[in-house]
């Protein structure tokens, strides 16, 4: 079985919805990419904060991952509150990022050559990022994925670049592509190495070198689009660390994010269809 370590944060995250509703919720993107991965068959191993004890909340997630990292308590978890606007489009309107300081690479293990991808999902700052997939290469990790979000392309896109150019795949959505490069030509990574730009709806484009492809969206009708950007990240890594090509793994990434996007939070990569 292929394996896959996700570098990142489970988090409390209160949603306030654009039909007005507000959920109060389990997140965190490290959350979301390790379940999706886990849902199309991976070991996912998970390494983030881990509250202790485990709030009921998070016992279906515990039960699908192998979670690892330093405990803390629950109440040290990140906290996030987003607004929605309908239409996929989102604002952060508060982030505490509690526990988060103490994910260091000093968790990594010596020897991460077994794993087929590690993946780093947002954190606080891309600094952070860029540190730990540096951390993982030194390990020996023969695949690194990072992902990022519209605050640090804004506060940091000398950093979020430098990542973008050291990953082997990348994943972001359109909005933040606009911000970070100049020009559409600039959004291209080496031959090799692959970026997803996700543009909701609308699908999303994969680009390696000279090779670009569309993928279509899958249809959903939008509860919650909480998390579904890491959906597709999670569930893709799985798809293509098990061979399939990149756009047989997106299209398998677009299915588990439209799953996401119907439900509140995390729920329906915890239950069983």
């Amino acid at each position: 079985m292929i394996r896959i370590l996700v570098i990142g944060c489970a988090s409390l995250d209160t949603l306030r919805l654009s039909d007005g509703q507000t959920h109060y919720t389990i997140g965190g993107a490290g959350l979301y990419t390790a379940l999706a991965a886990a849902r199309v068959g991976a070991e996912t191993i998970l390494l983030a904060p881990k509250p202790q004890p485990l709030p009921e909340q998070f016992s279906l997630a515990a039960n699908r991952l192998q979670w690892i990292g330093p405990l803390v308590s629950p109440d040290d978890l990140p906290r996030l509150e987003i607004q929605h606007h309908g239409g996929g489009r989102a604002t952060l309107l508060a982030a505490a990022w509690g526990a988060e300081a103490q994910l260091t690479p000093a968790a990594l293990d010596d020897d991460l050559s077994g794993y087929g991808v590690i993946h780093i999902a947002a954190l606080s700052s891309a600094s952070r990022q860029l540190g730990f997939l540096r951390a993982c290469r030194k390990r020996g990790a023969p695949c690194v994925s990072a992902g990022t979000y519209a605050k640090i392309v804004r506060a940091e896109p000398g950093t979020v670049r430098a990542l973008f150019a050291e990953a082997n795949y990348f994943f972001m959505n359109k909005n933040e592509a606009a911000n970070l490069f100049e020009s559409w030509d600039e959004a291209r990574p080496a031959p090799g190495n692959l970026l997803f730009i996700t543009d909701g709806k609308y699908g999303l484009t994969i680009r390696s070198g000279r090779y670009e492809e569309h993928v279509i969206a899958e249809k959903a009708s939008e509860l919650d689009p909480t998390g579904a950007g890491d959906a597709f990240c999670g569930a893709t890594l799985a798809a293509l660390a098990g061979g399939d090509d990149p756009a047989g793994a997106a299209d398998i990434g677009a299915q588990w994010a439209a799953r996401v996007v119907e439900s509140v939070g995390p729920a329906a990569l915890l239950i069983d269809r």
